[in-house]
């Protein structure tokens, strides 16, 4: 399961958003350091596309595909040389897989802390930069001489002599022009910049009437790089706490629709790379994660090893299709249904059903 970690200042809302995404009960306290262990906690992934297959085969059960988020405690100036949690703060960070900034735009007197989101990405992508500078700077004399008596290291060494001119300048490797091959060689660095990134603006309920402008010099900043949301994230977590028809109406009569956190959790998927094939049966309709570009064989390996051991081929059509059609057997009666083998590149949507030999 993908992790993704919540970095920001102290009440920036993190927890909040924690508690929101799902339905944890951490701390959302408006003083420092609330959180200092981080909280870690699961969040489906809602698609419509799996209702819908599931009311097709009055399906018994229902799985969605579930991503994991780590509520981590708040960063501040001087993280990276020891202040606040420093570096407990910063090992969280590195065990996730992609970062959450959470940056704060609402005005509260009662709550202490800028509340300017520009301010909030400043300090936190300086901080973060400044950590993976060290790290370099630590280790790289010690790298260049083991390469010297192996020189299955060199491109390593490389890669990281090309990292530490960009952070030396104070640019973050996400913003960097670092090539992809140097971005793999360090993977078992475990820099902090290294990681996809996206935004999330925590705005207040009275900004709810202007979203983008408030939002537009973060994304402007950004750029790219990564997608940014806006979101009130309170009010979410108080229509988390509901239940399901009193939380609808409470969105709905605030024009908010679904709500923000579902499209978030969406777009924090799609920002890893990962996307959805589906199964549909009487017993069960699920959705499956894989990556982009995955074959078939490897797909039908997210169900159970022995399919990708065995696999022969795949059947599939495309979830829409499918549902229109009414049912699998209908689907295939009317030579709507595909055989595709090991080569085939499964697609976000796919509902398959894999033949094997074992």
């Amino acid at each position: 399961m993908e992790k993704f970690g919540f970095v920001g200042l102290p009440n920036a809302g993190k927890s909040s958003l924690y508690n929101a995404l799902t339905g944890g009960s951490a701390l959302a306290a408006p003083y420092a350091f609330a959180t200092t262990d981080p909280n870690v906690g699961v969040a489906r992934v809602l698609d419509e596309r799996l209702d819908a297959l599931s009311e097709m085969s009055q399906s018994k059960k229902i799985v969605h595909a579930s991503v994991q988020f780590n509520d981590i405690g708040g960063l501040v100036a001087g993280a990276s040389k020891g202040e606040g949690l420093g570096n407990k703060f910063l090992a969280g960070i590195r065990e996730v897989d992609a970062i959450v900034f959470v940056l704060r735009a609402f005005d509260d007197d009662d709550v202490p802390g800028p509340s300017d989101p520009l301010e909030h990405l400043g300090i936190v992508e300086t901080e973060l930069t400044l950590a993976d500078l060290d790290v370099v700077e630590k280790q790289i004399v010690k790298r260049r001489k083991a390469a010297r008596a192996d020189k299955s290291l060199q491109p390593e060494v490389d890669a990281a002599e090309a990292a530490l001119v960009f952070l030396e300048e104070g640019t973050p490797l996400y913003r960097s022009s670092l090539s992809e091959e140097h971005r793999l060689a360090l993977k078992p660095w475990f820099f902090l910049t290294n990681k996809p990134v996206l935004a999330i603006v925590n705005i207040g309920e009275d900004q709810l009437e202007e979203v983008e402008s408030v939002i537009a010099p973060v994304r402007a900043e950004l750029g790219e790089i990564a997608p940014v949301f806006g979101a009130s994230i309170q009010l979410e977590a108080e229509a988390a706490q509901l239940d399901e028809e009193d939380r609808t109406e409470m969105l709905e009569a605030l024009g908010l629709g679904e709500g923000a956190l579902p499209q978030f959790i969406r777009m924090a998927y799609h920002a890893l790379g990962l996307r959805t094939f589906l199964t549909t049966g009487v017993q069960e309709s699920r959705a499956w994660t894989f990556r982009v570009g995955s074959t078939a064989p490897v797909c039908a390996g997210k169900i159970h090893s022995d399919l990708q051991r065995g696999f022969i081929k795949a059947e599939t059509i495309r979830w829409d299709e499918l549902v229109e059609i009414g049912s699998w057997n209908k689907a295939k009666d009317v030579g709507k249904i595909r055989q595709e083998g090991k080569d085939y590149i499964v697609q976000d949507g796919d509902v398959l059903d894999i033949r094997h030999n074992t």
